[in-house]
Parts: C-alpha cells; structure tokens; sequence
C-alpha cells in the first residue's frame, strides 16, 4: 500500500472556495481502481489547515490518479487557494494483523 498525506495552507479567506474545489476531487478519487481510502481533515488548531490522507492499493494506482481529469483540474487551481507550497508525504506500508 502507498499511504500520501499531503498537507495544505491556505490563504485567509479561501477556505470556502477551497472546500467547493476539493470535495469533487475526493468523490472522484474514492470511485478510483485501487484507492482504498480518501479523506481530508481540518486541522483542529491551525487556521486555515487541511490535510489530505490517501491509501493506494500499490503505486501503479497512485499514478493512474495523478494523471486522472480530476485531480489535474484540481491541481491546476491550487495556486488560488495555497498560502504555501504542498507539503507531501509519501510512505509505503502493509497491513498488520493484530
């Protein structure tokens, strides 16, 4: 599995136009082959913070989705609402029985 979080500032004011923006490129990418979960959170002490966490089935999921219509067009207005480039991280993990 490949886990992504990639944390976003905006700026001041930008959050609700932000939020019209992103929650179409959630939907989409959770209908995506190989995602196996697709969520952002609001962080709950810094303004204006969000937080993206994706898990991928393998890589080959996580590039198909990079290149997916959505997310393009999300990416390509990012720009509007970020106070600070995207801080992303990338991790490769499997699944623990417990």
């Amino acid at each position: 599995m490949i886990i992504i979080h990639a944390a976003m500032r905006l700026q001041p004011g930008k959050d609700d136009a932000f939020l019209k923006e992103i929650l179409p490129l959630v939907e989409a990418s959770r209908g995506e082959s190989g995602n196996v979960s697709y969520d952002l959170y609001k962080h709950a002490e810094k303004e204006h913070a969000y937080t993206m966490v994706e898990v991928w089935k393998d890589q080959q999921a996580v590039t198909s989705h990079n290149s997916s219509a959505h997310f393009t067009a999300f990416t390509g207005k990012a720009g509007e609402f970020l106070a600070a480039p995207l801080d992303v991280k990338v991790y490769a993990a499997e699944a623990v029985k417990v």
